[in-house]
């Protein structure tokens, strides 16, 4: 409700964006459902990410939180397609784990109904989001250094670089 209320005292022209701000700082102190945060969901994530790399999308980084995931591609299909590939494959099995893993996912479902995307405008916009995403799990707290968090893009050696 506070979220709402700011949101409604916020000039219509930034208020989409006000929006963005507060959820991602939510989703950074780690509040709302955390289910991401076990091993068996998170590779799950993970191994759907990595699927689709080369027919889909190209994959160029990703980061899996706890309780959200960020990833950086370049579609070759619509994106309203992968993103309800990966929310729907993902979010059945995580529902059908919820509670054999003591996920506690509230409700009916796993993710946010939305998603927030962007375009990358340059290749120094391309390094700033790459970086964003790499350091997501440092700045939570969640480790030390970017290529420690098993579950990104930072610490992997692997062909789809930019």
């Amino acid at each position: 409700m506070r979220l709402e209320n700011e949101l409604a005292a916020t000039a219509p022209s930034r208020r989409a964006r006000r929006k963005s701000l507060m959820v991602e700082h939510l989703l950074a102190s780690g509040m709302g459902c955390c289910a991401l945060r076990h091993v068996q969901v998170a590779q799950l994530m993970q191994s759907t990410l990595l699927h689709f790399d080369g027919s889909k999308y190209r994959l160029y980084g990703w980061c899996i939180m706890p309780n959200h995931v960020h990833v950086l591609i370049r579609t070759q299909v619509p994106l309203p397609g992968i993103m309800q590939s990966w929310k729907s494959y993902v979010g059945r099995r995580a529902m059908a784990w919820n509670q054999e893993l003591g996920l506690k996912i509230p409700g009916a479902g796993l993710w946010m109904r939305d998603y927030w995307d962007r375009s990358i405008r340059d290749g120094r916009h391309y390094n700033a989001v790459l970086y964003y995403i790499h350091q997501n799990p440092v700045v939570a707290g969640l480790c030390r250094n970017a290529e420690d968090w098993p579950w990104s893009s930072a610490g992997v050696s692997w062909e789809n670089s930019q």
